[in-house]
Order: C-alpha cells, then sequence, then structure tokens
C-alpha cells in the first residue's frame, strides 16, 4: 500500500513553485509554502491568488472551491515550518549548489520518514541527494509549466531511490491527476533532452541567418503543428533559463556539441534580453512579463505590397508528376484560379490523376467546403498532358516526380529548352539539392525550390528555397504565388532539410537514440512529448506515420551535409528499416499496426 500524503512542502514560491502549491491544495493537500523572505512570499501569495482568480473568472473553480484550496495553504518564512511535512518538493533556481545547501538543511529540519523532491529539470537528482544523510528518499518529481495544466509529472530515480519512494511518489501523481513517466537520472530526462537540443538548433539557424525568427516559427507551427514556435517558445521559457539547461545538459551529457548553448543565446543573456520576462529576447513585447509581441526594426513589412515587390506576374502554371503530390498542388493551383497543365508520363497515368483531383474536390463539395460551381470551376482550369511540350508557354513549372537527383536534373534540363525565357521553374524536393537541379538548366537565377507539404490541399505550409543563383524577382514570384494560393511561405536557403527537416528530425533522431539505449518505453517518450511540451503526436507515432525509411533517407542527407556526429542515423532506425519495419503503411514500426 502507498502511503498517506497529509501534508506536503513547497520551497520556492515563483511560478513554478506557486502552480505544484495550487495542484496539491486543489487535490486535498494541506501545503506549507516556503520562501526566504516575507516579499518573496507576498509575491508567491498575489501569484497563486492570481491563478485560482482566473480559473474562477474561467468558470473552470467555484467560489468555494477556490476559497477552500487558498485556505489548504499555510505560508510560511524559513524551512523550520516544513518538521511536520510527509513530502517536501524544492522549486528555486537551477544552481546546484543553492539545492544541495537546501536539501542539506531539509535533511536536518524534515522528520525521519519524509520524502525529499525536487522540481530540476536538467540538474542530477543524484548529486543534490548526495547533501543528505537519507539519499534513498531523494527523488525527482519534474512539473511542467504551468503546472495546474500540464498533465505530465517526470518522477526521476537515482540508483540508491527506494522503490517504495517511487511507488509512493507515482500513487501520488495518480492522486493529482497527471501522467506520469518514470525515468532514471540523466541529464534532461526525456521532455528537456529532446526538446532542447531542437530549441538551440533553431536559435543557430536564426543566428547564421538561414531564415527569419518570424518563418523559423511558422515553419515549425504550420508544417508539424507544434503548439509555439522554437523561438517564440524560448521567450517563454527564459534565455537564461534555457542557457543553464542547455549548458548543464551539454556538461552531464557527454558534451554532445547539440546541447552547447548557441554563442548569441549566451550574448542576449548577457545583454539581459531573456525573453517575455524582461520585455524583449528573440521578439520584443509590450512590457516585461507581457505575452504580446509589438513589432520591432527586425519585423518584417506587412501586406501584399510588399509581397508583389519585383514579382512576375504568375496566369498559367504547369505541374509535373503523377503522386499524391502532384495532384494535391494541381487541386491547390486549380482552386486558387490559375490555369493548370498537368503533364504525366501517359495518358493512363493523367486519367489517374484526373480521378483523384475530382474525387478531392467532390469530398469538398461534400463537406460543404466548395460549392459545386467552384468545383466544376477548378476542373474546367486545368488541362491534361503527357507531354512536356505543352508547357511552352507557361509562366510557372512546379516540378513534382520522385524523388531521384538524376530525374529531377534531366526533367529540368528539358524544361530548360522547352519554356519560354522568364519562366520560374520550382521543384517540390524535400531533402535534395535546389542548386544541383538547377544547374542542369542555363537558367539557375529562375529556380527555385516550392517545398509543400502533405496533403498540399490542406497544409498551410510552403518552404521557398532559394539558391545562391535565384534571382531576387525569382523569390519575389515565388512568396506572391504562396500568397496568392492563401499559403504562408517561408524563405531559407538551399541547405539539407531546409527549416522543417533540418528540425524535426535530428529531435526524432534522438528520440530512437533514448529508446535505443533502454532510457525509457516508446509509450513514455510520445507522452512526455504530447503532454510536457504540447506535441500533437509523440515521436514514434511521428516516425511510423511518415515511414521510417522515409525518416532515414531525409537523416542520412542531413548527416551527409552538415557532417554533425549528433546527425548520424541512430542504427535502432537503420536495423528496422533492413528489417522491413517501415511503419504504419509496411504494419509495422516501433508499433504493431496490424493489431489495431
Amino acid at each position: 500500500m502507498a502511503r498517506e500524503f497529509t501534508r506536503v512542502g513547497v520551497v520556492g514560491l515563483g511560478t513554478m513553485g506557486a502552480g505544484i502549491v495550487e495542484v496539491f491544495a486543489r487535490n486535498g493537500l494541506d501545503v506549507t509554502a516556503v520562501e526566504i523572505s516575507e516579499a518573496a512570499l507576498e509575491r508567491g501569495r498575489v501569484t497563486l491568488t492570481g491563478s485560482t482568480d482566473r480559473a474562477v473568472a474561467k468558470g473552470k473553480l467555484a467560489e468555494a472551491e477556490r476559497d477552500a484550496l487558498l485556505a489548504r495553504v499555510d505560508f510560511r518564512v524559513g524551512l523550520e515550518a516544513l518538521h511536520d511535512v510527509d513530502l517536501v518538493i524544492e522549486a528555486v533556481p537551477e544552481h546546484l549548489d543553492l539545492k544541495q545547501r537546501i536539501f542539506a538543511e531539509l535533511d536536518r529540519v524534515c522528520k525521519p520518514e519524509a520524502i525529499l523532491a525536487t522540481n530540476t529539470s536538467s540538474l542530477s537528482v543524484t548529486e543534490i541527494s548526495v547533501a543528505t544523510s537519507r539519499p534513498n528518499q531523494v527523488i525527482g518529481i519534474h512539473f511542467f509549466n504551468p503546472a495546474p495544466v500540464m498533465k505530465l509529472v517526470e518522477v526521476v530515480r537515482t540508483v540508491v531511490t527506494s522503490a517504495d519512494v517511487v511507488a509512493d511518489v507515482e500513487a501520488l501523481c495518480e492522486r493529482l491527476g497527471k501522467v506520469d513517466v518514470t525515468i532514471s537520472d540523466r541529464a534532461g530526462f526525456i521532455a528537456n533532452a529532446l526538446l532542447f537540443g531542437y530549441l538551440n538548433h533553431a536559435v543557430g539557424m536564426f543566428e547564421a541567418r538561414y531564415a527569419t525568427r518570424e518563418d523559423i516559427d511558422a515553419a515549425m507551427k504550420l508544417g508539424c503543428g507544434l503548439p509555439m514556435g522554437p523561438l517564440a517558445l524560448m521567450d517563454l521559457i527564459g534565455l537564461d533559463t534555457a542557457y543553464e539547461i542547455l549548458d548543464t545538459m551539454y556538461r552531464r551529457g557527454g558534451r554532445d556539441r547539440r546541447h552547447a548553448p548557441a554563442p548569441l543565446l549566451k550574448q542576449m543573456v548577457t545583454a539581459g534580453l531573456l525573453g517575455r520576462k524582461s520585455g524583449r529576447g528573440f521578439y520584443t513585447y509590450e512590457r516585461p512579463g507581457s505575452p504580446k509581441v509589438v513589432p520591432d526594426e527586425y519585423t518584417p513589412p506587412a501586406g501584399d505590397a510588399a509581397l508583389a515587390d519585383g514579382a512576375r506576374a504568375i496566369a498559367k502554371v504547369g505541374v509535373v508528376g503523377s503522386g499524391t503530390m502532384a495532384t494535391g498542388i494541381i487541386e491547390v493551383f486549380a482552386k486558387a484560379g490559375y490555369e493548370v497543365i498537368s503533364v504525366t508520363r501517359g495518358a493512363e497515368k493523367s486519367a489517374k490523376v484526373c480521378e483523384t483531383v475530382k474525387t478531392s474536390l467532390n469530398k469538398g463539395v461534400v463537406r460543404g467546403k466548395l460549392s459545386e460551381t467552384d468545383r466544376d470551376a477548378a476542373l474546367g482550369r486545368i488541362t491534361w498532358s503527357a507531354t512536356l511540350d505543352h508547357l511552352a508557354d507557361v509562366d510557372l513549372v512546379v516540378e513534382a516526380v520522385i524523388e531521384e537527383l538524376s530525374v529531377k536534373k534531366a526533367l529540368f534540363a528539358s524544361l530548360d529548352e522547352i519554356c519560354k525565357p522568364g519562366v520560374v521553374l520550382a521543384t517540390t524536393t524535400s531533402s535534395l539539392p535546389v542548386i544541383d537541379v538547377a544547374m542542369a538548366t542555363q537558367r539557375p537565377a529562375d529556380v527555385i525550390g516550392l517545398h509543400f507539404f502533405n496533403p498540399a490541399p490542406i497544409m498551410p505550409l510552403v518552404e521557398i528555397v532559394r539558391t545562391i543563383r535565384t534571382s531576387a524577382e525569382t523569390s519575389a514570384t515565388a512568396r506572391a504565388v504562396c500568397a496568392t494560393l492563401g499559403k504562408t511561405g517561408v524563405v531559407c536557403g538551399d541547405r539539407s532539410g531546409f527549416i522543417v527537416n533540418a528540425l524535426l528530425f535530428p529531435y526524432l533522431n534522438d528520440a530512437v537514440r533514448m529508446l535505443e539505449a533502454s532510457y525509457s518505453t516508446a509509450d513514455d517518450i510520445d507522452y512526455a512529448m504530447k503532454l510536457g511540451c504540447g506535441y500533437p503526436m509523440g515521436p514514434f507515432e511521428l516516425l511510423d506515420v511518415v515511414g521510417l525509411d522515409v525518416s532515414l533517407a531525409i537523416q542520412r542527407e542531413l548527416y551527409l551535409e552538415l557532417r554533425e556526429p549528433g546527425f548520424a542515423p541512430a542504427p535502432l532506425l537503420e536495423h528496422l528499416v533492413t528489417a522491413g519495419y517501415l511503419g504504419r503503411k509496411s504494419g509495422r514500426g516501433f508499433r504493431d499496426h496490424t493489431r489495431r
């Protein structure tokens, strides 16, 4: 039987500590909330009352429940007040020496059977525990911010943490309505170990001026369905906090270069640009602590005029290819009012593409997203062809053929001979170098990448990929076309993975490595990222959907181009692909889909 906790203590009443107090008190536990001074105690009280008042205003908490919740909290100055608690959780700043001093004092103050817990997100629970004479009763209980809302708790055991203590804490998490994942003491645990490498990579991308902050954030929100872009999330977390977590993970986690904080991050912290809490980080905010972003000197100009500046007029579009992406792109352009010529390798394939487009448009009518008149008009704008010669008078060609460089280069060489001067030639490649395709023509200034996401009619993002030979006029044309399609175009350089895949797939590869090392299970890793970070899918769910073979191919391209050791494909991923476990499409990947 798990022990019954009646009174718990919380040390540190900042945003996280006050949130933890609220979680405990909401669930009927008496809480002793401790701070270092009366002023700090009052700030914690204000934070707690503000949070509960907002919950009442939103109808999520009755006034009587709020009053009862607050009545369960005893605000005190000094650790001596914790002498009779059953469990105490520390939520002070992420400094090892500070935490060790607090735990040494808690060891002296608290009754012998009390559990001592830390909410650290990156420091070694083991190093904290050795400051006490009871390391077997020390454990990590890592809540996520905001604690009253976020469902995940990482329960971190050291090599000497008692099994009874782990079981008691797991039962407590269940009582609190939280989903716990129990893991060993390793730098970053699950969520931060996977999250912060990705965030640091995004900072490096911005620092190198590979893409704007707005485009990096939009790419990950729209391309991956994430609740926030990486740079906006860094501002929310606090750049100083992010720096400390990355630095700790770098020192404790084998000195992986991807966890070495980006130089820009250190510079911004030194300059006091800490994110929302200081009023400025990667973005500028209305005031310190405000979530409202205001324009600054880096904000791009808004409006259609800025998009259209220097753009060529596009009326007729050619789409080459017969796969899922090609049919989606045909539909997108036709619905947007463009005249479209679809070119495939034969009449049979053209008929198949035509039927697929008709079926998709009919579904739009059935779902009320498209009128019958608009459907018929869209179909009427499409010409079906089996010869490239019919592209002689188009203004834009979008290639969507197989991801083989030799095939694409041969196609672009043919387009170079057939198309009139000034035509924009676009490739939808998701991983191949656009410059290699461009140099197969005599007009590399007119070649650009337009990476649509699947399914093209639904996904709002297009990556606009400029090579070092792409003209400003071609880039402006691509941006204007994306705007006309109702898509968000994000501009980046011609580098493997562009924005989305370059940030997404190393994170997925890291998750595979974590599983491979038996640090946690696929289910717990997926739970951690969905519940702790708000991701729509866990990494293993996503890998099975994308296809392990596709994921491996993209990761290999990233590794070959960037030569970053941490990007080398995880051996487990390679073994699964070799075994034919490719994900949902083969019935088995990281999970068995034949039984579902």
